[in-house]
């Protein structure tokens, strides 16, 4: 299977998901945009992966290849492409199916837990899992959800925290994607974002979480493997 990454920042790569890729043995091709990398063609992917980072889903007059980014997920989505998006891929693929992305009542950055929606319980992408599990968080902003899609997952600092869309379209608000190096990488080059606040983690209490690295990346393979072979 040919899949194809679009990331956003150096420091923000692709996480636990290269594990999986290459344990399955997948084919990998990555668009840089921080490096002035082109769009790939549709025909070249199986699989879009859309990745996170610090600006935001409106920022196209700061980020410019941000309105040529969403036009290649709507025409992903059209095409039937399987398109995951994390963090700010999700608000990217909300914006490029039609609904808002705007600042979230409170950022959320840490360890806190997720519940699943009825329609999350119902998923086939989260079969199998509890109904509500601890997950990484590193967010200010969300999204509203595109017509027709399916509220997955909710708590308390943020409504929308994952969607899917028809069949073939997963966005998740949340991180199971990250590894210790990449928490360590995120408080060093964006620590100024730890402010204090009800949904704010300490550096501290961020990087001290090292037992759940490994629980998450087992969710994360579960719902790679089922968001894959889900018709």
């Amino acid at each position: 299977m040919k899949i194809h990454c679009f990331q956003h920042v150096e420091f923000e790569g692709l996480g636990n998901i290269e594990t999986w890729i290459s344990k399955k043995g997948h084919q990998l091709s990555v668009t840089r945009f921080f490096a002035d990398d082109p769009l790939p063609n549709l025909e070249d992917m199986d699989y879009l992966l859309v990745m996170g980072g610090p600006m935001g889903a409106n920022d196209e007059a700061i980020h410019p290849w941000m309105a040529g980014e969403k036009r290649f997920i709507k025409g992903a989505t059209d095409k039937g492409i399987r398109v995951l998006g994390i963090c700010l891929g999700a608000q990217l693929i909300a914006s490029a199916l039609g609904a808002k992305v705007f600042r979230n009542k409170h950022k959320e950055i840490g360890w806190f837990p997720v519940q699943l929606t009825p329609d999350g319980l119902a998923s086939p992408f989260f079969s199998g899992l509890s109904p509500e599990f601890l997950v990484f968080h590193w967010h200010g902003d969300t999204f509203g959800l595109p017509e027709g899609a399916r509220h997955l997952a909710e708590n308390n600092a943020c409504k929308n925290q994952a969607f899917s869309f028809q069949n073939h379209v997963l966005a998740l608000q949340f991180h199971l994607d990250v590894r210790e190096s990449d928490i360590a990488d995120w408080v060093k080059n964006a620590g100024e974002k730890l402010k204090p606040g009800n949904y704010i983690q300490t550096p501290d209490e961020i990087l001290s979480r090292k037992d759940q690295l490994a629980v998450i990346e087992k969710k994360l393979h579960e719902v790679l493997d089922r968001f894959l072979e889900e018709k």
